[in-house]
């Protein structure tokens, strides 16, 4: 009861320090690259994307770079999401301690899509053409132990958007910091995601000629020219996360955490998980994503796993996750992980 209670304090300054409840106002839709906020990891989701605090293995590369110092081994994981819309989302993560100077990490995400039938007003079965659009990120992480307690880790990344011909281009900077309390294995960790450059769209499809005054005649008609488009910022969000064990022996583990969203397109928000884990073999997990965001599609999460340790010391991990997004319906989640 104790640490169900302690647990409970820590979420309030959670919610606290993400300025939570303090604004109402949807933003949606003023950002650009939206996919960098897609989480990743299997585990993670299935825990409602309560991840900070937790952060223990590859996939904290995305949820808090200071957690990769938590692994003592190489790590690689592979994920495969089936987004909404039939719009698929995988991510490739490796990490690799170096021992006292900290531990390095790279990844790839890509967001990508069939591609689609040109249309127009005098043509609206089709022209004939076709055009994708698709996204990608790379990125590489570092991070160190400061004590014995607390990490801080950094990534930096390079970010690509496309559609048919037209193509955006940025750069992003996370920061993340995990500190144990020693306090029956509570855990609180704080990450900065996508601190970085406008992304600006442009291609030859904004090539066109001008008449500069149609009013004259004789002028030149046909004056070389470019559409130019908007400058929208990275996805910017702080989040603020707590977990800990309620339950941990040889045979159980119960693990809950909590995070604080404030992102700078949509309104605060607390995401809140569960894991159950049998002997660290089998895993059970629940959670809910984006409490208190206004309109939010987004809701309940479960999923589960196992993982399998051989002799030579390899480890293989394999996890689901199940997403409800309302009215969008579901998004599922496969993790495969291996470590060496």
């Amino acid at each position: 009861m104790k640490k169900l209670i302690m647990f409970f304090i820590c979420l309030g300054f959670a919610m606290a320090a993400s300025g939570q409840f303090v604004s109402d106002v949807s933003k949606v839709g003023v950002t650009a690259a939206p996919f960098l906020e897609i989480g990743v990891g299997a585990r993670a989701i299935g825990m409602g994307g309560a991840f900070v605090g937790t952060a223990d293995d590859a996939s904290a590369l995305y949820w808090n770079p200071a957690g990769i110092t938590q692994m003592d081994r190489p790590e690689a994981i592979l994920v495969h999401t089936q987004w909404i819309a039939d719009i698929r989302f995988d991510y490739a993560g490796f990490v690799m301690p170096i021992g006292s100077f900290g531990s390095l990490g790279a990844s790839v995400t890509s967001l990508s899509m069939d591609n689609m039938m040109v249309q127009t007003v005098d043509q609206p079965e089709g022209t004939g053409e076709y055009f994708g659009a698709g996204d990608i990120a790379m990125a590489l992480t570092y991070a160190f132990n400061v004590t014995d307690r607390f990490s801080i880790g950094f990534t930096g990344k390079f970010i690509q958007q496309h559609i048919w011909n037209e193509s955006a281009w940025g750069m992003g900077f996370d920061i993340g910091t995990l500190f144990t309390t020693g306090f029956r294995g509570l855990r609180i960790g704080a990450t900065l995601y996508n601190f970085g450059t406008d992304m600006r769209m442009s291609g030859k499809d904004l090539l066109v000629y001008h008449d500069i005054d149609e009013s004259i005649d004789g002028n030149n008609d046909q004056v070389f020219a470019e559409l130019q488009t908007e400058r929208w910022p990275l996805p910017l969000n702080f989040q603020f996360g707590v977990a800990m064990e309620l339950m941990d022996n040889e045979m159980h583990r119960m693990t809950v955490a909590s995070d604080a969203l404030h992102p700078s397109d949509n309104t605060e928000a607390v995401n809140v998980g569960l894991e159950y884990a049998l002997k660290e073999m089998l895993f059970l997990r629940a959670g809910y994503q984006t409490l208190f965001m206004r309109d939010s599609e987004e809701g309940l999460t479960l999923g589960g796993g196992f993982h399998m340790k051989f002799m030579d010391g390899l480890q293989f991990r394999l996890d689901y996750a199940y997403a409800d997004f309302g009215r969008l319906q579901n998004a599922q989640q496969l993790t495969l992980g291996l470590q060496f």
